[in-house]
């Protein structure tokens, strides 16, 4: 039998995370072994790994990778202490130098480069295939032993700054790079062109008999009630990339310009909490806007909806979206580079522009005509957006 490794972060409640439940859940476990690592055994999804997965044990210091560097020293691991500080030390430097106006990405590849050599090997096991599924790319790449070794890519490279030099030296210790859909490749080729032969679509896989079954778990009236509104919902990390922040500005400009009687929920949590909290009362939407937080099973709330909106700046592919489509609900999502690449417009969804008034407009519109709906409905309920077959393609991997 065929062993797997799969190295990621942990089980947050994120669109990637999701997307490895879908995997997971997919495969067939009489075929191949899977061995899972999580660097932190946290997080909201964490109970839902599939029992047939190996979870390997937690490492204490991978676990000190996302952690406050007070407790790194807490617990005694100097080197991974040491790693972190020469790495944002000369991400700062990098970032300062070009004159970037985000360098999150830079300080969390930096952050791997010069901690890798004070990590212990995270399996001594050999596997057939070993996926960094997420970020841990540096990791993955040096601490595991496996015939073949991929490295997954989930967003669009256009929107993010980079040390591309520094990069592309971690992709070519990497036999394949897995992207989710052909603009996630398109864009990351532009920025690094000589690993065209390296790269391979798989999109994320969704456990569509799983995501039905959480979302009949409990109705969540109390939460978002019959008051004779129109339910919007939205999902995701409170981050740049979502746009949740404008999401008041997008709101106030539906409901007051387009006379549109709509409450818009957010389930989700992140460092953009306090502006969205600060948007929502500077547009005066606290009647309209409700954050409703965490939530470790957001399903009942997609199939609670009346619309699903994604309203975000970039995306690789929305794992939230093909959720929503799996539980049948209208999509509307914003222009994003990658927006075309998950609906097609007027047949399984509506794409209005990102700009907050005409996207306000596109909303409404979409509203109101009900025979599009209608229309797009019947062709959801037809269409199969599990994307399970592509599981595979990875099998194909495996020498």
């Amino acid at each position: 039998m065929k062993k797997i490794l799969i190295v990621t972060h942990s089980m947050e409640l994120g669109g990637a995370e999701r997307a490895l439940l879908g995997l997971l859940n997919n495969i067939d476990y009489n075929k191949v072994s899977v061995d899972l690592f999580l660097e932190r055994h946290m997080g909201e999804l964490f109970d839902f790994i599939p029992k047939q997965v190996n979870l390997l044990p937690e490492n204490p210091a991978y676990a000190c990778m996302a952690v406050p560097a007070s407790q790194v020293f807490k617990k005694m691991k100097f080197g991974v202490a040491l790693g972190r500080f020469i790495g944002k030390k000369k991400a700062d430097e990098f970032i300062r130098k070009n004159n970037l106006t985000d360098g999150t990405g830079v300080v969390l590849e930096y952050s791997q480069k010069h901690t890798v050599r004070f990590m212990p090997m995270i399996s001594d096991a050999e596997y057939d295939l070993v996926i960094s599924f997420l970020t841990p790319h540096y990791f993955a790449a040096h601490k595991t032993k496996g015939k073949v070794k991929i490295a997954w890519i989930h967003t669009d490279y256009s929107a993010v700054e980079i040390d591309k030099s520094s990069e592309l030296q971690m992709w070519n210790k990497f036999h394949r790079i897995i992207s989710i859909s052909d603009e996630v490749s398109n864009s990351f080729l532009k920025a690094f062109p000589e690993l065209e032969s390296k790269i391979a679509v798989i999109p994320n896989m969704h456990p569509e008999a799983f995501i039905k079954k959480k979302a009949d778990e409990f109705s969540p009236c109390d939460e978002m009630p019959d008051d004779g509104a129109i339910r919007l919902l939205s999902v995701g990390r409170f981050c740049t990339a979502k746009n949740f922040d404008n999401l008041p500005f997008i709101c106030k400009e539906l409901t007051e310009t387009n006379g549109i009687n709509a409450k818009w929920y957010i389930i989700g949590y992140g460092t953009d909490t306090q502006l969205i909290e600060s948007n929502i009362k500077k547009a005066g939407m606290e009647n309209n806007v409700i954050i409703l937080g965490k939530k470790s099973n957001p399903y009942p709330y997609i199939k609670r909806c009346d619309f699903y909106i994604q309203p975000s700046r970039y995306e690789g592919n929305a794992v939230t979206v093909n959720e929503a489509l799996i539980l049948r609900k209208p999509v509307v999502i914003t222009d994003y580079s990658t927006a075309r690449s998950q609906i097609n417009h007027g047949v399984d969804g509506v794409i209005v522009p990102l700009e907050n008034k005409a996207c306000a407009k596109g909303i409404a519109d979409f509203i109101r005509n009900t025979e599009l709906q209608e229309r797009i409905k019947a062709n959801v309920a037809a269409t199969d957006f599990s994307n399970a077959e592509y599981v595979e393609e990875l099998y194909k991997l495996m020498r």
